[in-house]
């Protein structure tokens, strides 16, 4: 996780590279392999020319993984949110969506002409409101993100499907941050609550611990992957993923079975957690989440402390409105399983020195 930025070498605290996958050697030779024999891009969109052995493997290694019927293919999971809903949801229906989740998926249900709520950040009462409100109409689906990714959150699955089953609604799950390294064999947040067989329909991506690349998918119900082939615009209407691109994530599929990768990310979270917490901060998040989100409050102290942290060579970013509320500024570290044990020592020492030299830490 050290790279080159400003014209040095500094370690990388801010990437979505959660278990290191993104210059793993073996998935990289797979994407130059690839291009030998189905070239470098499709031209094309799946219906028409666009589909390939690989395109199908890949969508079979996405369900099996995800323990479910099928799986479709998408340029990214922005484009998979931003298909889902119109392409699932009528006039009819009601969506009931967290009120801090991605902004593709704000943008998502805006297409949609379903009956749109949200409900307050993981409260279950509201949520059970909203479900109570919307009995009249035909299919209900509750929305959230698996990991919120400002925030640290893990979204309480096993209380939401008590509701869903109360109520007779559906859930979808956004699971971007959480594929590949949230649950014990990184199923991720379905496999950490015991609910796998609970979700509806999961949307992620390839583009953050599963390589790093682009590329994202939704898979769940047979039913449903049927219809999204046949409704969904932005899977119809984009190319399809380039073969490097589907080669690399089969490719990381098979690197899933080893759990080293997730042993690692987990150790270093505790660490870092840890170290962070003796040392004074406010940490924000799950204990077990890789994003770890510290608070400041203010926006400009932590910009400056980002940027004063560039100068002992830690790469992160300070997050402000309108990323995050107004008075809720934080820098967000991210883990990986490529993080040394003296790196992780590293950042937690500068972070401290830094704070400390602006009265953010007594």
């Amino acid at each position: 996780m050290e790279i080159k930025a400003e014209g040095k070498s500094v370690l990388n605290f801010c990437a979505n590279n959660y278990l290191g996958f993104a210059d793993n050697k073996r998935i990289i030779e797979a994407s130059r392999k690839i291009m030998e024999t189905h070239g470098y891009g499709m031209a094309s969109v799946r219906f028409i020319c666009g589909t390939q052995d690989i395109h199908k493997q890949l969508e079979k290694s996405i369900s099996q993984f995800h323990k479910t019927d099928d799986a479709i293919l998408y340029s990214s999971c922005f484009d998979a949110n931003g298909g889902v809903f119109e392409g699932l949801l009528s006039k009819d229906d009601a969506v009931i969506s967290d009120e801090l989740n991605h902004a593709s998926i704000i943008d998502g249900i805006r297409l949609c002409k379903a009956r749109r709520h949200r409900y307050k950040h993981m409260d279950m009462a509201d949520l059970e409101n909203l479900l109570k409100g919307s009995m009249d109409c035909t299919n209900r689906l509750i929305v959230t993100d698996g990991v919120f990714s400002m925030d640290g959150d893990i979204a309480p699955l096993s209380k939401i499907v008590d509701l869903a089953n109360k109520y007779e609604a559906m859930i979808f799950v956004d699971e971007s941050h959480a594929t590949g390294f949230i649950g014990k064999t990184g199923r991720g947040t379905p496999e950490y609550f015991g609910v796998e067989k609970e979700i509806d329909i999961i949307n992620s991506t390839l583009g953050k611990a599963l390589g790093g690349a682009t590329g994202g998918y939704s898979t769940g119900h047979q039913e449903m992957i049927d219809i999204l082939r046949q409704r969904s615009r932005p899977y119809l209407f984009s190319n399809s993923v380039a073969p490097p691109i589907a080669a690399a994530a089969i490719e990381v599929f098979e690197l899933l079975k080893d759990p080293s990768h997730i042993t690692k990310l987990r150790n270093n979270t505790i660490r870092f957690r840890t170290g962070m917490t003796k040392a004074g901060f406010k940490v924000l998040g799950h204990p077990e989440c890789p994003i770890v989100p510290i608070w400041f409050g203010d926006a400009r102290l932590a910009s400056e402390i980002a940027d004063e942290l560039m100068t002992h060579n830690i790469y992160v970013i300070g997050f402000s409105y309108p990323v995050v509320p107004k008075g809720q500024a934080r820098i967000r570290v991210q883990l990986s399983a490529s993080h040394g044990p003296e790196q992780i020592d590293r950042a937690i020492k500068a972070f401290t020195e830094v704070a400390k030299a602006k009265g953010a830490l007594h």
